[in-house]
């Protein structure tokens, strides 16, 4: 380890060096050394039985298989990996396993574009992303490994599905979707363009076809309640929009009665503002309630009306955005306050699959309704008391603006113009109201959520089948628990033209698991958040063959204790998987209320843009490695040339790394080029790890540097060690043993370096296993790296000291860059197999000599060594007697100011 190149003379565009000089720092050669150690020894697999090491269980969320890794994939993985090896350093037994979310309509889009099957294109990504994954040397068991869209997996969400089907916990009924009429398929809300299929371009229309769902509302109450346990654990972010969109609201449920066809019947309306019932000036129901079907039955009008409404996305987002239509239905219901007659419309903003398909209008006092009754001129009533002033600040900015304003006041304050009511408040109306109304069967009190149930089927091929069988005799069966799996077929090339599996007979074909007469196969799959909804458990016992998930191996792994992904999945596939282990829960699968004991949402990482807008007014973005970019001195880029034509294009802004941006970074070319310990340091080291990270290749040069200083001082110090003749092994025994180190009578350097050292094990310990901090980490072990290369060793104590400080710095180094980490260790002739983290020697800490800097008039003109804490008279005497002092001691002392342990500052006059 001579020789040992320097960070100052080091090029670090040549680092893919993969020669047999060992006096260099490698990368990729030490890299696929260590990576091929841990593959023989299996190092990082973990059993089922039990152990006298407390478990823990470290999960990033498992990435879908598109081919090739990108930073966002680096970070999260890296961040799970830290946690990983510094938990196994401590002591624990740590299960940090992968796998992949391998169903999903990107598969089926990229085998319509390939013309291959998406099963085939899904395990090539598989194969090619292992690989990658591998090459940043995760402490990952590899045996847990395995794929959702694999049978051995869906087979057992199949199972859960039949358990649930039994309980009543999954039903069937018609659900509104977007339908595209050309390629006869249902459409994502995603696939939706501006009201048009994304790749027919046609219409899109709103039908109603069957479809599962999962009666998740059954557990709305607990899933909100539960979110009470992890305050403290999750982001506090994440547990208000879990809580948002559970969205658990108290209520009246009111009945307007009407008569049609000569029968009597009541249009049922929740509302949370029932102190506003007295300002209802018309009802507005969905296209396809029963009101607005009989209305079209007797007008053509209204017919075409509803046949419009039909088009269009069903996103609640889009239909935010949608103008807001409507026509009189000429019906009518009942006030059930005041009998008066109230006019029904079908309006295209209310969707009969949420709630009851209805709506009461207030237009005084909701913004919707109040558009809605200006556009068609519809009574507007106040009911709710209106400071004065209240909308001046609104009137100016329309009037600015040559705008409309809105004049809704959607506030709670006292009733007006409500007869009986008048005067109350918000509770009090509430009560009034209620105590009259439900004698008369006209209101209820009732709690609502913004939850609907989960519905889950797909009219997709590439998913898991559902396992139900459609029989003319028996209507709809669930298979039987002996013939699962129902395998979907893997050879299927899909044309984007409705779902493939319902062409083909060998699938479809059946027969009816209750008469055995002739059947059909249900061809929809499911939801693929269903396949991640439960992955973390079946992780526990991945190849178990009987059981869905093994007792007791969730017992010993489960809740996973620190799950790490994007603020993205904060609500659906982290309230989906808190379901469903509440789900696994009461089929005594798991124990525990919830899945995840602590999660961490990291931030995305951003990288600058290049582009140039096009004479058409387009734009194209170039990828960094085609511009020549200057930098200022604080490494911002202030000019950019397009090396094709040398030409300058625009520095756009930091944006999230995409495709269509070009500024994504290919992690393997960072690789290549400066090894995977720089690429994992400076992902973690660069900004907190729940922030955003800026991406910039130069600022890569500093972690590159901080690893190679590492190898310089690892090298000089055994060069130190040869020629002292001391043997390695009495030293580790010392370092590791913490018993045999002499420190009597140690230099003053010396002792300074074993309280850094200390100080650093100390730090490093509450950052990574209290705070939760991986940036800081970083500069501690640059901080100890730049105090032990700048220490002189002139003794064999002095010796002993620096080889402590290098081992502990190569441990904790070993959890961020394990490859150099453990590579020198080992030339150090350590056991990396068997490895703790350091402990703190507290003495080490205590320091008995602190240097205080001396200032005259504010200029430092000395320093000198005492004891902590001396006396203040004493060291205000000891620093006037130094002679660099004393010269400028010239006139006459007006102040002498002592910080203790730092600092004294004499004034001086004139």
């Amino acid at each position: 380890m001579s020789n040992a190149v320097t960070a100052e003379t080091a090029n670090t565009d040549h680092t893919n060096n993969t020669s047999n000089d060992n006096s260099q720092y490698q990368p990729q050669l030490i890299e696929a050394q260590q990576q091929a150690k841990w593959a023989t020894d299996k190092r990082f697999e973990v059993s089922n039985e039990p152990s006298d090491k407390p478990s823990r269980y470290m999960l990033s969320m498992f990435p879908y298989p598109s081919g090739k890794l990108h930073m966002g994939h680096v970070r999260n993985y890296t961040i799970s990996d830290v946690l990983s090896r510094y938990y196994r350093l401590k002591g624990y037994e740590v299960m940090q396993p992968m796998g992949w979310d391998g169903f999903g309509l990107p598969a089926e889009n990229a085998a319509i574009a390939n013309q291959t099957p998406p099963a085939k294109w899904t395990f090539e990504n598989i194969d090619s992303m292992r690989a990658q994954l591998k090459l940043l040397g995760l402490s990952i068991d590899w045996s847990r490994e395995f794929a959702t869209c694999s049978p051995e997996y869906y087979q057992w969400e199949q199972w859960l599905f039949l358990q649930l089907y039994k309980k009543g916990l999954v039903y069937k009924k018609l659900a509104t979707v977007n339908w595209d009429p050309v390629d006869n398929t249902v459409l994502a809300n995603e696939q939706v363009i501006d009201g048009k299929g994304w790749r027919s371009g046609a219409m899109v229309e709103k039908r109603d076809i069957p479809m599962y769902y999962f009666n998740i509302t059954d557990y709305a109450d607990e899933l909100l309640d539960d979110l009470d346990q992890l305050e403290g654990h999750w982001p506090s972010e994440v547990i208000t929009m879990q809580r948002n969109w559970i969205g658990r609201s108290a209520g009246m449920e009111v009945h307007f009665p009407y008569e049609l066809a000569g029968e009597q019947n009541t249009l049922n309306v929740f509302t949370t503002r029932p102190d506003t019932l007295m300002g209802v000036t018309y009802v507005a129901v969905a296209a396809e309630h029963p009101l607005a079907q009989y209305a079209s039955e007797h007008d053509e009008k209204i017919a075409a009306f509803c046949a419009l409404c039909k088009k269009g996305s069903v996103a609640e987002a889009d239909l935010a955005k949608a103008e807001k239509i409507g026509m009189d239905s000429g019906l009518t219901v009942t006030h059930p306050l005041t009998g008066a007659q109230v006019p029904v419309w079908v309006a295209n903003y209310v969707l009969m699959s949420y709630g009851s398909g209805a709506v009461m209008a207030v237009p005084a006092h909701d913004e919707r309704d109040y558009e809605f009754a200006i556009k068609y001129s519809l009574p507007i009533k106040q009911v709710i008391d209106i400071p004065a002033g209240y909308f001046d600040e609104a009137e100016a900015d329309a009037k600015e603006n040559n705008t409309e304003s809105n004049r809704a006041y959607t506030e709670r304050n006292n009733l007006v113009n409500s007869g009986e009511f008048d005067g109350l408040d918000f509770e009090q109306a509430f009560a009034a109201m209620l105590a009259k109304l439900e004698p008369q069967k006209l209101a209820n009190k009732k709690i609502q959520f913004r939850l609907r149930d989960w519905g889950v089927s797909r009219q997709r091929y590439w998913g898991c089948p559902i396992p139900m069988v459609n029989c003319e005799h028996c209507g709809t069966v669930p298979v039987d628990e002996q013939d699962l799996p129902v395998i979907l077929p893997t050879d299927v090339v899909p044309d984007g033209r409705g779902n493939p599996l319902k062409n083909i007979p060998e699938f479809v074909n059946t027969t009816c698991p209750k008469c055995g007469s002739p059947a059909e196969r249900e061809t929809d799959t499911f939801d693929t958040f269903v396949e991640s909804s439960w992955y973390y458990a079946r992780f526990a016992s991945p190849h178990d063959t009987t059981n869905m998930v093994n007792k007791s191996a969730a017992n010993k792994w489960l809740p996973v204790d620190q799950y790490i992904g994007g603020v993205e999945h904060a609500v659906m596939h982290l309230l989906y998987a808190r379901f469903f282990h509440k789900l696994m829960r009461d089929e005594n699968l798991v124990s525990g209320d919830e899945p995840f004991k602590n999660l961490m949402t990291q931030g995305m990482v951003l990288a600058g843009t290049f582009y140039r807008v096009n004479a058409d007014g387009s734009t194209t973005y170039y990828f960094t490695k085609d511009i020549d970019i200057d930098f200022n001195e604080r490494g911002q880029p202030i000019k950019a040339i397009l090396k094709s034509d040398g030409q300058p294009v625009t520095i756009g802004k930091i944006e999230k790394m995409s495709k269509s941006k070009n500024n994504g970074v290919d992690p393997q070319i960072t690789i290549d080029k400066y090894g995977a310990d720089t690429v994992r340091l400076y992902t973690l080291f660069t900004a907190p790890a729940d922030q955003t990270l800026e991406w910039s290749d130069d600022a890569l040069k500093g972690p590159y540097n901080f690893v190679k200083k590492v190898w310089r001082i690892a090298s000089e110090h055994v060069q130190a060690l040869a020629t002292a003749n001391l043997s390695t092994d009495t030293l580790n025994n010392s370092t590791l043993n913490n018993d045999t180190l002499n420190t009597d009578n140690l230099s003053k350097e010396a002792k300074s370096l074993r309280r850094k050292t200390h100080e650093t094990i100390g730090k490093i310990d509450s950052d990574l296993g209290k705070r939760l901090a991986l940036n800081t980490p970083v500069s501690s072990l640059m901080e100890l790296a730049n105090e032990l290369g700048n220490f002189k060793a002139s003794s064999e104590q002095d010796l002993q000291v620096q080889h402590e400080a290098l081992i502990d710095l190569l441990i904790m180094l070993s959890v961020y860059a394990p490859h150099i980490g453990e590579h020198l260790l080992e030339q150090l002739g350590l056991d990396t197999v068997n490895l703790n983290y350091p402990a703190v020697d507290e003495s080490a800490l205590v320091q008995d000599m602190v240097t205080m800097v001396i200032q005259v008039n504010g200029k430092m003109r000395g320093k000198m060594d005492v004891a902590p804490n001396s006396d203040p008279e004493q060291i205000k005497v000891q620093a006037r007697a130094i002679e660099s002092v004393a010269k400028f001691l010239t006139g006459e002392i007006k102040k002498e100011i002592v910080v203790p342990n730092k600092l004294v500052n004499i004034v001086v006059a004139g």
